[in-house]
This record gives structure tokens, sequence and C-alpha cells, in this order.
């Protein structure tokens, strides 16, 4: 692995589409280096993947253009972490309506796409959790809606009743975009300690 020769961690962030670039900006606040994922090559020695908040229907086509859409699932189902926001989600959720349209199905959920309406309806909103700190908000951009969950999902936060930040196992995804929010945010400090946490279980004993 990259990381063998690196004290930081090696995170690819998928960018054919969307907020690639302040997914990166916010790693980088957190002490980690990043990769832009846009062929097979680059999925080479990853300690983590994040599919950024962006247009899954064009992520779908572009993923398919580059020949991407195989080897990326093989990474996303690898045991690496991964942190996937809005479109990111989308591309993770075993089940996505409004319309209906392929995934990974990685991620035992169902998701609404544009499930809290388009732009009108976006903002920062409070976040309910047990695990974040008080006061932890979440900016929701034509965000997915979280409708079920699946066996082993623990849900992390919440916005009114609504799940909005999920787990299972080293798959973390949001409803919401903790990159855009300008203090470095609590969601991607968990991501990026899962992400080292990985490292050092995969790390040789001496």
């Amino acid at each position: 692995m990259a990381s063998e020769h690196d004290a930081s961690p090696l995170v690819g962030v998928l960018a054919l589409q969307g907020d690639f670039l302040e997914h990166e900006a916010a790693l980088h606040a957190h002490g980690v280096r990043t990769r832009q994922v846009r062929t097979a090559a680059d999925l080479r020695a990853l300690d983590g993947v994040v599919l950024p908040g962006g247009e899954s229907t064009a992520m779908l086509t572009l993923l398919d253009v580059e020949g991407l859409w195989a080897p990326l699932g093989a990474t996303l189902a690898s045991g690496v972490p991964v942190f996937a926001t809005c479109a990111g989600l989308i591309l993770l959720a075993e089940t996505v309506e409004n319309p209906a349209q392929r995934s990974y199905a990685l991620l035992p959920v169902t998701v609404v796409r544009n499930g809290y309406g388009r732009q009108l309806h976006s903002g920062t909103f409070a976040l309910r959790s047990d695990v974040l700190p008080p006061g932890t908000t979440g900016t929701f951009i034509r965000a997915p809606r979280i409708t079920a969950v699946g066996s082993g999902v623990d849900v992390l936060a919440r916005r009114g009743d609504d799940p909005v930040l999920v787990q299972k196992g080293p798959l973390l995804a949001a409803c919401f975009h903790p990159e855009l929010q300008h203090e470095p945010h609590p969601v991607v400090a968990r991501f990026c300690g899962m992400v080292r946490e990985h490292l050092a279980a995969a790390a040789p004993r001496h």
C-alpha cells in the first residue's frame, strides 16, 4: 500500500462529477491525503474511498464511460472504509426510488431521490444524535431521503425523525453535505478515524 511509506492515510475521492474538490479539502483539514479517482488504476492502494455529492444519474453514466463501474464496486465491497454523501448514498443504497435506478446495493437502506424537495427546500438543519457533538448541523441540497433501514445498519443521526446518517461496518453514508460546512465537521472526523483504524489494523506487526 502507498500508505506503508507515509504516516497519513490515502483516500480515493471519486472525481467524475460533483463536489469532489470540497471533499478533498475537508479530508486534508483532517490530515488525510487524497487521490482523485477517474480510472481503475486510481483505485490501487487506497485506505478509503469517498463517493461525493453531485448527480447520481450523471455519475452512473460516467462510471460506464470510464469503465469504472465494476472496479469501483469491487473496491467498495473490499472492506475499506467508504464515506458516501448525497448522490454517493444513492449509489450505495440497496433500493433507489423516484425513479428507481441501479446502484451498488451494498448498504441495506431505501432512499428516495430528492426526498426533501428541490433547491427551494435546501438548507442547514439541526441533527439529533447520540454520537455527534451537541449542536451539530447538516447541509441538505436536493437531498435523498432514507425511508427504510435494513438489518445491521446503525442510525447515527436524524433530521426530525428521519435517519440522515447511517453506518454498516465500514460503510458510512449521509443524506447531507458535511464537506460543505466551513468548520471541520465531526462526520468527516469520524470517517477519518475509521480510515486510520483500518490502516492500523492492516499494518504488519513486528
